[in-house]
């Protein structure tokens, strides 16, 4: 912006082709790739539009698109390079050959199962914060009452606040046991307190003991769903709205997860927990439909857990009553999908509701049981340094 050329004040560049910072460019270039890869066998996902899947026969393959970023799986090594040769010919790309390496996380093979973490960038958020030497903590997040708008003066620079809160929403991606402390600090990026600067330096205090931590998925002899759904009621000290979590289990490997403030008050916890399990019930219709779309589909219910008594009636019961008629027609979809027999809503303790990890802060014990439960932990001796 600014550039003149002296010889010709009065000409403009003309750009031929670009597939960054124009508005149009990454969508010509999507199009071209999809009408390419269709005419391949490829049958494009109705959930995801970025997923392509092939299937003939024997013959398996699915492709993942990001921008420029390629992911390619295939059921043999000959229909990999037949796949390979047309799409090298029609794009300038290169072959990685085994997946290392994607949009920041890297991929580790030990013995059946594959190990994701973002090591790399969790320690570069801790250089950006300038804490390459700060004293870990065992939890990223304490027990005390959640911050308000008001905790503290405000915060000399959001600038580096609203840089690092999104950077660390990033790094959720692999590590969903600081889901719940990321999102306090985010809902206070319009305004940050120093409180609010605190709280985000004791989530990387917290990082900073545990970057090799990562998330590790492998085969199962099981294949359904089962989620784990809670909610803090009024816990907001602003606006009184709930704090929904869940956790999605494909077998024995985390798959989905998610810690998110309501956009509604409810008036009892029944009500916060019955919108926390609606949400999750919308996020299993979406994977229900994107495992018939892999011809991977479920034949058994999804068990979704939760610990309110009195929510898991509201999912199974049509009567309404006082308490319960101004809730929204648009969550009693739970209902029809108990009905249908594709979801239980079942009781489980507090002690092992896992989905608190996503919507309080909890000590240090319970906190690093629950951990363990969302199949994070360090990466395998046998691997390190491969």
């Amino acid at each position: 912006m600014g550039f003149r050329s002296k010889d010709y004040p009065d000409h403009v560049y003309r750009l031929k082709r670009s597939l960054y910072r124009l508005e149009q460019a990454p969508r010509s270039w999507y199009q071209r790739f999809t009408d390419f890869v269709l005419t391949l066998g490829f049958v494009q996902s109705k959930c995801d539009a970025s997923l392509f899947t092939l299937h003939q026969g024997l013959r398996v393959a699915y492709l993942l698109l990001y921008v420029d970023d390629i992911i390619l799986v295939t059921s043999s090594e000959s229909l990999r390079t037949a796949l390979m040769s047309p799409l090298a010919k029609e794009f300038a790309m290169k072959d990685l050959r085994s997946l290392s390496f994607f949009l920041g996380l890297s991929v580790k093979r030990h013995k059946d199962t594959m190990f994701l973490s973002q090591q790399a960038y969790a320690q570069e958020i801790i250089e950006r914060a300038g804490m390459t030497s700060c004293n870990p903590v065992q939890t990223p997040v304490d027990t005390h009452s959640k911050l308000g708008l008001d905790s503290g003066t405000d915060f000399h620079d959001p600038t580096l606040y609203r840089s690092l809160a999104g950077a660390l929403q990033y790094l959720t991606f692999t590590r969903p046991d600081i889901s719940y402390a990321v999102q306090q600090i985010c809902i206070h990026m319009h305004a940050p307190k120093t409180d609010h600067w605190n709280a985000l330096k004791r989530i990387i205090r917290y990082i900073r003991g545990t970057t090799s931590f990562g998330l590790t998925l492998g085969p199962s002899k099981v294949p359904r769903l089962i989620v784990y759904s809670d909610a803090d009621w009024a816990g907001c000290p602003d606006t009184r709205r709930s704090t929904s979590g869940f956790c999605v289990y494909y077998g024995d490997n985390l798959i989905s997860w998610s810690s998110k403030r309501q956009a509604t008050i409810s008036r009892s916890s029944a009500e916060a927990e019955y919108r926390g399990v609606a949400n999750v019930v919308a996020e299993i219709c979406w994977l229900c439909n994107l495992l018939l779309e892999l011809q991977r589909p479920l034949t058994t219910a999804t068990l979704v857990y939760c610990d309110n008594v009195s929510a898991i009636y509201l999912s199974s019961n049509p009567v309404q009553h006082q308490r319960t008629k101004h809730i929204e027609l648009d969550i009693h979809f739970v209902r029809e999908k108990v009905q249908q027999g594709q979801v239980r809503v079942l009781h489980v303790p507090s002690r092992y509701q896992i989905a608190d990890i996503f919507t309080k802060g909890l000590p240090r014990v319970l906190f690093e049981d629950f951990r363990s439960s969302l199949s994070l932990r360090s990466l395998p001796a046998s691997t390190a340094g491969v």
